[in-house]
């Protein structure tokens, strides 16, 4: 007898495309109503719970551990990331590995906060007693009050959802979205309690635009020494060329004896004289200068200058000291190679 098979009919494109626009718009709004629900509960009983878990990260004296397994994991891992990047040391243990020798890494000075939705992952419940034992205090995020995580916690943080997105109700999906969102407002309330401000995110992201924008300063961008285009103003206007030629940033500064600058000429000033001007031989670089032009300090932050820059249209800066000595010179090419801009 021969054996039959079994084979599905395709489903139409059109169909297959409908329903996963349709079960995408169910999901976010199943997940949008989780966070709105768990907005609500903050507002009404579980307030209180909140800002007594915030109150204990701000005055944390150690570092901030976040645990979780499986799918919670991730989700802590995540949390620990936002603390450590908003000014809160922070870091994710893993609970089996904190179980076979990771759990020197938590002291008591440390707060601890456990994740697992059921509040019964036994990869926790295994270490907790020990963190207890070390006084360490315990913040945990359980979508069941009466569970055995919720009971040994000094603040429990409830992120019960009435459903997941998944068709089944099965895959963590709104209970990991509610909890990675409950994480993102604890590190947001304890940042904003801490006096976090832009310069701080900066030096825990130096390799971000923002930390670019905000820990460049112009003495880390600008020309130096011989690389600085400079005359003396009874220079002539043709030798003068030959310095803007030969330094390639389309102008000079014109400094005097004790290199103050006095002057500045660019190729635009050259080019608006060569329309009433036949010769240069007999012209001084002081006659046609532009005096006392804009210039910025060493020590200001790189963004400034290409504020300056832009207020005033120009693609050179001198860059002077206090008494407006010439120490530097900036193009907007090099703020543009430092990713300043």
């Amino acid at each position: 007898m021969s054996t039959s098979k079994l084979i599905s009919s395709p489903v139409a494109p059109e169909a297959a495309t409908s329903r996963a626009l349709q079960l995408a718009c169910e999901t976010l709004q199943i997940e949008a109503d989780a966070i709105q629900a768990m907005q609500a509960r903050l507002s009404d009983d579980h307030g209180a719970a909140f800002a007594m878990a915030t109150q204990l990260l701000l005055h944390c004296q150690g570092r901030v551990v976040v645990s979780g397994i499986g799918k919670s994991g991730h989700i802590a891992r995540k949390i620990a990331a936002t603390f450590a990047s908003t000014g809160t040391p922070a870091l994710f243990v893993h609970p089996a590995e904190a179980a076979h020798g990771d759990l020197g890494m938590i002291t008591p000075q440390d707060v601890f906060i456990g994740i697992s939705y059921s509040g019964e992952a036994s990869e926790l419940m295994s270490i907790l007693p020990i963190i207890k034992r070390l006084g360490v205090k315990l913040i945990t995020m359980t979508g069941n009050p009466a569970s055995s995580l919720a009971n040994l916690a000094d603040v429990h943080l409830n992120v019960w959802v009435a459903k997941e997105a998944c068709p089944l109700n099965l895959a963590p999906t709104a209970s990991t979205t509610v909890t990675l969102a409950l994480g993102d407002a604890l590190a947001v309330a304890v940042l904003d309690a801490r006096g976090f401000r832009e310069e701080d995110f900066a030096r825990s992201h130096p390799g971000g635009a923002l930390g670019r924008r905000l820990l460049t300063h112009v003495r880390d961008v600008m020309r130096t020494g011989d690389a600085i285009p400079q005359v003396a103003p009874d220079t002539r206007l043709t030798t003068a060329l030959l310095e803007i030629t030969k330094k390639g940033m389309a102008m000079t500064a014109v400094v005097d004896q004790d290199q103050r600058v006095v002057g500045v000429f660019t190729d635009g000033d050259l080019r608006r004289l060569m329309e009433t001007v036949q010769d240069f031989s007999k012209i001084s670089i002081a006659d046609v200068m532009h005096k006392n032009p804009r210039s910025i300090r060493a020590e200001q932050l790189a963004v400034e200058a290409v504020e300056v820059m832009e207020t005033h249209r120009i693609n050179q800066l001198l860059v002077a000291d206090e008494s407006g000595k010439l120490v530097g010179a900036l193009h907007i090419h090099d703020l543009t190679r430092a990713k300043v801009i």
